[in-house]
């Protein structure tokens, strides 16, 4: 028991010696005083120039807007190409679905498919038609 007591009692002063150690407060050096040889309307003025200009420290696409890129095609042709290119379909499409879907036609007239999604909506069972 007195081993156990005096064993914890040399961790604490231990603990406690460190934590003394380390516990150095800085001193304080005050304000710090700053001597520039630019006059407060120059210093101004940079300030304006900076604010107006683009952000040097920025990157990619936070950089700004981007430089409009000069084309030699006119408008009218590339409405035309992409027009044709639609109506050409998918040029990346697989083989099932490279093609435009056939338009199916049913037998059934508009009111007989009506009168069954009725039916199957309401739970009425098939319908003799």
């Amino acid at each position: 028991m007195k081993t156990t007591k005096l064993l914890l009692a040399a961790a604490a002063a231990t603990a406690l010696s460190a934590f003394a150690a380390g516990a150095s407060a800085e001193e304080y050096q005050g304000v710090l005083q700053f001597q520039s040889t630019a006059s407060r309307a120059a210093v101004r003025a940079d300030a304006v120039v900076a604010a107006h200009s683009a952000d040097q420290y920025a990157e990619g696409a936070s950089s700004g807007v981007p430089v409009a890129i000069a084309s030699a095609t006119d408008r009218a042709t590339v409405r035309t190409q992409a027009v044709a290119a639609a109506r050409a379909g998918d040029l990346y499409a697989e083989a099932a679905s490279s093609g435009t879907v056939p338009r199916l036609s049913s037998t059934l007239d508009r009111a007989t498919v009506r009168a069954q999604a009725v039916a199957v909506a309401h739970g009425i069972g098939a319908l003799g038609l």
